[in-house]
């Protein structure tokens, strides 16, 4: 199988579970909470763990605090995971507030430049976005399910992309 078709499959593959992701958004948002809880957990075991070899007193007791805190978030994302993707999808809507704020005060740091506009409404959609998520408490349940099968279609679409570009390209090497 050539190169090309291998990256246009994948691509493929990508957009069919960003579908499936957008037409069962709820069970892919527990289904990441789970995937994140079960990664705190891990690393907050190794953490404290590894937190025991640390030199001085302060690290040590930092280092194995902290192992001990993923830990306990790890664990509380795995048996309670619809309240873990409600934080999750809360900190990923304050993220998206930040970031529509800072866009903003940039926007009026370019002021008079052509990009002022570009960089204003990108700073409001990102603001407004973050308040209509905050409005709709149903949305933040199937919030990280939407994201994924966005990304995963984005993606998906840019593996095609590329697949059929390394085809055009190998073509014109061979000829």
């Amino acid at each position: 199988m050539s190169d090309w078709l291998k990256w246009v499959l994948l691509g493929l593959l990508s957009i069919v579970f960003g579908i499936l992701a957008l037409n069962h958004a709820v069970i892919a948002s527990v289904s990441i909470t789970l995937f994140v809880g079960a990664m705190f957990l891990v690393s907050g075991i190794i953490q404290a763990i590894a937190g025991f070899g640390e030199e001085g007193a302060f690290s040590k007791v930092l280092a194995i605090a902290m192992g001990v805190l993923m830990t306990i978030l790890g664990f509380s994302f795995l048996v309670n995971p619809l309240q873990g993707t409600i934080s999750l999808a809360l900190v990923v809507t304050i993220f998206i507030l930040a970031a529509g704020v800072v866009r903003l005060v940039f926007a009026f740091q370019m002021r008079g430049t052509g990009f002022f506009w570009m960089m204003l409404l990108s700073g409001l959609l990102s603001v407004g976005l973050g308040f209509y998520i905050l409005a709709n408490p149903g949305l933040t349940v199937a919030l990280l399910g939407i994201l994924l099968g966005v990304e995963l279609l984005f993606n998906g679409a840019g593996l095609v992309a590329l697949g059929l570009f390394k085809r055009t390209a190998d073509r014109a090497v061979a000829t």
